[in-house]
């Protein structure tokens, strides 16, 4: 049986903030992350060649037969078939990148660099991945779809109550321990997932394709737009859009939220709201950190990238395509930067940094909300993500 490592390739540059904390691969889009896109439809486990400082973590296996996948590659029938037809040292390129190869164990040298050169080389001319935090959200309708194939195939799901309205003939997939109680859900569109233990409130709106992962919340009255996933233990209220949270995230309250990708353990003050459109409608920039600078996306639509345990006051207020990066605190009354780096926080006019002692507190707090343990590991990503990030606040010039 062949080993499954996912590896991060220049794209990890490109979709920062959202990689900071995780290997590409750990990523949700759709309903699922990609790993566990990629060990669903490979019957694989995987483990992950990243960074360095996310390997305590997030630990590299070789075995004697290795199958390398690049992390922001995202599984098709016709992709997972060319994979499957691998020979040893053979690799899958597209546009001069490796996206897949059969590496033995023997061939794989101790500096843990994939050896590109020693590959035949198969030229493939199509690839679905995502590049840039936008594909997030651009691409999670389709993959919500995808995935509820493959969660739901031969599967029964549990009863919806009576109480509950359902317009459309799309499934509805409702897992083992999920309530739904009073709500209304059409899947004219697409599909509609509710996960474990997952509970969507009364009055609560959906329009598929939409997924609520495990024990995710719907508050009262939530209007949940199709394209949105909310992630494991998160809670959304509101107005939400063709949006992505990847886990233990809440936007509990009333307040819109748009086009945006929001990842782990943020929150978000009650009354906050971001734009996704410009008042001209004219094309979004948005910073981007492998350029260092604000670049053109070429779309009309996009609103917030936001980076781990960022949280912002009550009615806050974002400005179209704005990112922000981890552990960013905003408090600003008006519309802060489109730029905020990691570790800023925002009072008023006034930008501090957010010292690493005071931002491990929270999150040691916030974590153990959840009964999870800060280990040793998160202490040194805190700390190596910190230094990294130091001189993007030297520059900043705040609110």
């Amino acid at each position: 049986m062949e080993n499954l490592i996912l590896f991060d390739n220049p794209s990890r540059e490109t979709l920062l903030p959202l990689t900071f904390y995780r290997p590409i691969s750990e990523i949700r889009i759709g309903i699922l992350t990609i790993r566990e896109k990629w060990e669903k439809v490979l019957g694989l486990k995987a483990s992950h060649h990243s960074q360095d400082y996310l390997s305590r973590k997030f630990p590299l296996l070789i075995e004697q037969n290795n199958l390398f996948i690049a992390g922001n590659t995202l599984p098709t029938p016709e992709l997972v078939e060319k994979i499957r037809q691998l020979l040893p040292q053979e690799g899958l390129f597209y546009k001069s990148q490796l996206v897949a190869a059969n590496i033995p164990g023997m061939l794989f040298p101790q500096s843990q660099e994939i050896p590109i050169n020693d590959l035949k080389i198969i030229e493939i001319d199509t690839l679905a991945s995502i590049q840039k935090p936008a594909d997030v959200f651009l691409k999670n309708e389709e993959q919500i779809i995808a995935d509820f194939t493959l969660i739901t195939q031969g599967r029964q799901s549990q009863n919806l109550p009576k109480e509950t309205r359902l317009i459309g003939n799309h499934p509805v997939f409702i897992e083992e321990g999920a309530e739904v109680l009073a709500s209304s859900i059409n899947t004219t569109d697409g599909p509609a997932y509710i996960g474990k233990n997952a509970l969507i409130m009364e009055g609560s709106v959906l329009r598929g394709p939409v997924a609520f992962c495990e024990s995710a919340v719907a508050k009262m009255g939530a209007k949940i737009y199709k394209g949105t996933t909310i992630g494991p233990w998160s809670k959304v209220g509101g107005e939400v859009s063709n949006c992505v949270f990847f886990a233990y995230s809440n936007k509990g309250h009333d307040g819109y939220l748009g086009n945006s990708v929001i990842a782990e353990w943020c929150n978000f003050g009650a009354g906050s709201s971001n734009s996704n459109l410009k008042n001209n409608y004219s094309p979004i920039k948005v910073w981007d950190y492998s350029q260092n600078d604000f670049v053109q996306t070429g779309l009309i639509f996009h609103g917030l990238i936001m980076g781990d345990h960022s949280k912002c006051s009550i009615n806050s207020m974002f400005n179209t395509g704005t990112v922000v990066g981890v552990h960013a605190n905003i408090a600003t009354g008006k519309f802060p930067p489109k730029f905020i780096p990691s570790f800023s926080w925002l009072i008023s006019k006034h930008a501090t940094v957010y010292e690493l002692p005071r931002a491990i507190e929270t999150a040691t707090r916030v974590f153990a909300r959840r009964n999870i343990e800060l280990t040793k590991a998160d202490h040194s990503i805190f700390e190596h993500v910190f230094r990294l990030t130091k001189n993007r606040r030297k520059s900043y010039k705040g609110a």
